[in-house]
């Protein structure tokens, strides 16, 4: 060979990459082979020159007269682009030159199943054990080389894949077949009862949909019969052991090396059921046990070996099950969940590299288009396809997805099959991973013919991941505005039927009502129209995967109408896929919410800016308050002002906690401090006409705590100080607080201004003056009455009069000591309230406010701490439960592990309390039994999905270990009164 043939220009146009090394290794083998000189060329057709041609040098050494004999032939070519793509391969030709004859010729179309079985079985005849294993591998192998060589040989390897992908499923059941008729030989029990043993081997997964790849796990079931009298029971024990020697022929360790796993798990009961049932045990468990995903896993099934008639029979007795699934209660969710958990499973570092679990990978078009089948099969068995591909195709013939969508989607998943059969050959490893190396990556482009380039072909996966992410917005959703428009798109027609049979499925309680909705959002010829039109496919799927997506849909049909035209909402929507996903979870997850926004709609505007949602500060609150009652001259008018804006903060903090942008320490801060502005303003417009008279408003309870949550009442004390000898100051002081009342009423976001923990309660008077608290106090104060000065703080009104208020109430709620006697009025009260207050039939495990281990517990637990020793303790002077029982264990009051299982139920509780009123629009202390409420509960609480159980058992757990350390410190196990019904 010329030297000028071995220069190292032209081998880097040849594709070689390590150009000094090939040049060494070329010319000596062409030195020792001369035909090879006219191979040289054909480096160029292979994907990986470097690994051909260090296979090539070591099949010389192996069979240099079999590699001769295919470059006279002409066969040059072939060899090198297989060398070159798979390594695999090559290591099997180096194992077995004698097989190097099967690349003489062109590879012939890939045979059909019944030739495969043909062949293998006629290899592996009354043979046994290594001899069986070795024949069986080494035939499989022989027509893997073939079907590869007619794959690379393809000019188009993306519309190849079909057949490619069929023929790998065929060989893999020919070669179960084979290797199940070597089990017979070998099993130990009687030659009669062996062949009376029906056995049929179900495929699943791609090898059922006959769309394998290269190197996967062939999923298999085991179905077992009796036949000619013997009993199934017998039939079982010899057709377990049949199957497991089914398996050893394929993957014990052997001469020539296994071929791949045969994995059992989608059997019923996983790993932990029997390897091998009858047909009538199978059809029992799915009619009982199975879960929606096993239907969903049933879709692929086909008989795939074995016995034919009872495989046969096994998938006929199987299809009702599959195509009913869909009706199951919660199946779109159990299977969701499967989904998610496979992708919450994968390592960091791969997510981005998945070409099948990964976000836009083959699992998201499988998904889909196993979902619109399972959706649409119960009454149309015309999609009832295994294959992926002719389940798409039929899908688009029957209407229920774009035939545009379809054909672009057909070519995606095409393209994302063939990268993954690349990969894998390259090795014959089992492999999902696009290659990171610029090497490998260039190598993986020439193999597929997808790219000249390995950044080509990362730009063109990247670009097919893309669409592939929409693909279920845009085959799942988008056809559902077919199904209402006046005129729907021409090969897209679901009929309503159908439309509402999806919506049925993926949750929605009233898919009619929700078609309604999407008319009434998608009709007509306005701008707003054709922008819902767009956007409305994405948002039904957030919806969908919302708690309520009923809820959801409707909130968001009247917010729009209500904004009609509104520039800024459309623009929103059509810019911001960020805020239009944020609305629709708050939507369909709070009935409070909703109500609030169709009050004032234009709060939608926050969505967009994390800013917006953020807590307003109370002087920012106090600012607007007084302006707003500077400005208006009319009572009314102000207090009208304040009543909006009072609704305005707390639906911007109810939206904040939803999306989780606030802590709930934020969140009770942001409404005391919204209720502190509320009542300031109020304050201010009472006093207008009693201006001379001194007043001030102390926070009581959780109020005074900063520990308010959605729905809690504000618990206050009014002080008040007329002018010496003023003997109406009184009664004018009651004035200003019954005008407060009514001038902070409000029937949407209700504030009640509780008065009862004044002086002698209901019977005392609303408002008292300094010297009256002094006098009573000193004189008649009980013990209950320190301690709801525990969490007295001063809001409102004039600061001197607070101040004083405080210092008074300092004198009262510190004592310096505290009596046994009171101790025990404490314990003696706190037990009446559970004895007494709890609700009739209510279930003292549930109340959030009073039942066991709830808030009542850890506050009267740290408020009998505070009474005992806030004296000599600073840090328990305060009025924030947690702030004062963090104080306590820092001081050694209580045990560390104590304090946080307190804090840990009294965080619950107050966030469960609040979640019940977001949900329900409606103030309940009690959590609910109902599992679709206590779902909506969990969901805003952060829960996954579907976690409605885990909720009731993590609150359950958390407050009885919260009871058992209240009742060792608060009452002494001794004193722990009897549980109430």
């Amino acid at each position: 060979m010329p030297r000028a043939a071995t220069a190292l220009s032209d081998l880097a146009r040849l594709g070689f990459a390590e150009l000094g090394t090939a040049r060494e290794r070329l010319d000596r083998l062409v030195e020792a082979t001369p035909s090879l000189a006219s191979a040289v060329a054909s480096f160029a057709r292979s994907p990986d020159p470097d690994q051909a041609l260090l296979h090539l040098e070591r099949l010389l050494e192996r069979s240099p007269d079999g590699v001769a004999a295919l470059l006279e032939a002409g066969a040059g070519e072939r060899l090198l682009r297989l060398l070159g793509s798979s390594s695999g391969l090559a290591e099997f030709l180096v194992r077995r030159p004698a097989e190097l004859g099967l690349l003489l010729q062109p590879a012939p179309v890939p045979r059909s199943r019944d030739a495969y079985v043909d062949d293998l079985q006629s290899r592996v005849a009354g043979l046994v054990d290594e001899e069986a294993r070795l024949a069986l591998r080494v035939g499989y192998r022989r027509h893997l080389v073939q079907i590869a060589g007619w794959d690379l040989d393809r000019p188009d390897p993306v519309e190849a894949l079909p057949v490619v992908a069929a023929a790998l499923a065929d060989l893999a059941g020919a070669a179960l077949h084979a290797a199940l008729d070597v089990a017979r030989r070998e099993v130990p029990f009687p030659a009669d009862d062996v062949s009376r043993t029906r056995l049929a081997v179900i495929g699943m997964g791609k090898a059922g949909a006959r769309e394998l790849n290269y190197l996967s796990d062939v999923d298999v079931v085991w179905v077992a019969e009796g036949a000619d009298g013997l009993e199934n029971g017998r039939a079982v024990e010899i057709g377990t052991r049949l199957a497991v020697h089914t398996v050893r022929a394929i993957t014990d360790l052997a001469l020539e090396p296994e071929l791949w796993e045969v994995d059992s798990n989608l059997r019923p009961e996983g790993k932990d059921g029997a390897l091998v049932r009858t047909l009538e045990s199978h059809v029992a468990y799915y009619e009982r046990w199975a879960k929606g995903w096993e239907f969903q896993a049933l879709l692929k099934a086909r008989p795939l070996a074995g016995d034919v008639d009872l495989g046969d029979r096994y998938a006929e007795r199987i299809a009702p099950f599959v195509w009913s699934a869909a009706q199951r209660e919660a199946f779109v969710e159990s299977v969701q969940a499967m989904r998610e958990r496979v992708t919450d499973l994968l390592p960091a570092d791969e997510v981005d590299r998945q070409l099948k679990l990964g976000p836009g990978g083959l699992r998201d078009v499988e998904f889909t288009i196993q979902l619109l089948q399972l959706v649409h099969g119960q009454a149309d068995d015309g999609v009832r396809q295994r294959s992926t591909l002719e389940a798409l195709a039929a899908l688009a013939r029957r209407g229920y997805v774009g035939r545009a969508e379809a054909a672009e989607f057909d070519r995606d998943y095409r393209v994302l099959r063939v990268l993954e059969h690349r990969v894998q050959l390259a090795h014959l490893r089992r492999t999902h991973l696009m290659p990171t190396d610029e090497n490998a990556l260039r190598v993986l482009a020439r193999s597929s013919g997808l790219s000249s380039s390995g950044t080509g072909l990362v730009e063109a996966w990247r670009e097919v991941k893309r669409r592939v992410r929409t693909l279920h917005e845009r085959l799942f959703y988008r056809p559902l505005l077919s199904a209402v428009a006046a005129r729907p798109e021409e090969d897209l027609a679901l009929s309503s039927d159908q439309a509402a049979a999806r919506l049925a499925a993926i949750g929605f309680s009233d898919p009619r009502g929700a078609l309604g909705h999407i008319a009434a959002l998608t009709g007509g010829v306005s701008r707003r129209a054709s922008i819902q039109r767009h956007l409305l496919p994405a948002m039904l799927q957030w919806f969908a995967d919302g708690t309520d997506p009923d809820l959801g849909l409707l909130a968001f049909r009247r917010l729009s109408d209500g904004l009609g035209e509104s520039y800024w909402f459309l623009r929103m929507l059509r810019d911001s896929s960020g805020a239009a996903h944020r609305l629709t979870t708050v939507l369909s997850s709070s009935t409070f919410v909703a109500d609030l926004l169709d009050r004032s709609p234009e709060a939608a505007a926050w969505f967009e800016s994390d800013a917006e949602l953020r807590p307003r500060t109370l002087a920012s609150l106090l600012d607007e308050t007084s302006a707003t009652v500077a400005r208006h001259e009319s009572k009314e008018g102000a207090a009208g002002v304040l009543r909006q804006a009072r609704r305005r903060e707390v639906l911007r903090l109810a939206i904040s906690g939803i999306l989780g942008l606030v802590t709930i320490d934020q969140l009770a801060q942001g409404l005391t401090d919204v209720t502190t502005a509320t009542i300031t303003g109020a304050l201010a417009l009472a006093r207008r006409d009693v201006p001379d008279i001194e007043m001030a408003v102390v926070a009581m309870g959780r109020y005074g705590g900063r520990e308010l949550g959605f729905g809690s009442d504000a618990d206050v004390l009014f002080v008040h100080r007329g002018a010496e000898g003023d003997d109406t100051s009184q009664r004018r002081a009651a004035g200003v607080v019954a005008e407060m009342g009514r001038l902070t009423s409000d029937a949407l976001v209700p504030l009640d201004l509780d008065t009862g923990l004044r002086p002698e309660g209901g019977n005392g008077p609303v408002t008292r003056s300094l010297a009256s608290y002094r006098a009573y106090y000193a004189r008649w104060s009980l013990t209950w009455e320190a301690q709801s000065l525990l969490r007295a703080r001063v809001v409102a009104g004039d600061a001197g009069l607070g101040a004083e208020f405080t210092a008074l109430a300092d004198e009262v709620r510190y004592p310096a000591s505290l009596s046994d006697q009171e101790v025990r009025e404490v314990k003696r009260i706190k037990a009446r309230v559970e004895a007494e207050r709890l609700p009739k039939g209510a279930e003292p495990s549930r109340h959030l406010k009073l039942g066991r281990g709830s808030l009542s517990d850890v506050e009267w637990f740290v408020q009998l701490l505070q009474l005992r020793h806030a004296h000599d303790v600073p840090g328990l002077r305060t009025t924030s439960t947690l702030t004062a029982l963090e104080a306590a264990a820092a001081a050694g009051l209580v045990d560390v592990e104590d304090a946080a299982k307190l804090h840990d139920a009294w965080l619950m509780a107050s966030r469960a309390r609040s979640a019940v009123v977001l949900w329900t629009s409606r103030t309940s202390d009690v959590l609910p039994t109902d599992r679709r409420q206590l779902e909506g509960v969990a969901r805003l609480m952060e829960y996954p999905p579907g976690s409605a159980t885990r909720l009731e058992e993590d609150y359950l757990a958390v407050t009885r270990r919260a009871r058992a350390v209240f009742e060792r410190g608060f009452y002494g196990l001794d004193e722990a009164p009897e549980p109430t019904a």
